[in-house]
């Protein structure tokens, strides 16, 4: 019982700190201060610092996933009246496909850096080959693997 009593108080004094008034002011050299006190003296305004903005990320995702669609429904209107004639391949068919390029394109350009390093090199040379890997792995991560 002790140390739940203990821990409420600790939480409720850490909190309490969390809600401190915001100052500012400008001195004799014309320089802005912030702070959580007051400077004294010299003429101070106190400043109402405002709640961020939060979106939901369920909310994020209905937005991204209804933007998506009226991007495939634009881009598949376009496409079907500007080629008369030519086999009619759906917006996501095509964006797969350049996906896949990119990807695979990633993917052998991993492949020589990593044979690179494999070989043997000088120091300079290796850093920059551990650099180009980690540029490279960084881009098929974001644009292949967690898509």
């Amino acid at each position: 019982m002790p140390r739940i009593l203990a821990s409420l108080i600790v939480s409720f004094v850490i909190t309490t700190g969390a809600h401190a008034d915001v100052y500012t002011w400008i001195d004799s050299r014309g320089v802005a201060h912030f702070s959580d006190y007051p400077p004294g003296e010299i003429s101070h305004k106190q400043i109402q610092v405002q709640a961020p903005a939060t979106v939901p990320m369920s909310e994020n995702l209905r937005q991204e996933e209804r933007i998506s669609g009226i991007r495939e429904e634009v881009n598949s209107l376009l496409s079907s009246s500007s080629r008369p004639g030519k086999p009619v391949t759906s917006a996501q068919e095509r964006a797969d496909a350049k996906l896949e390029k990119t990807c695979g394109k990633y993917r052998r350009k991993l492949e020589q850096i990593q044979s690179n390093l494999r070989a043997g090199y000088s120091n300079d040379r290796g850093n920059s080959l551990r650099r180009q890997r980690r540029t490279m792995s960084q881009k098929l991560s974001r644009e292949c693997i967690l898509r």
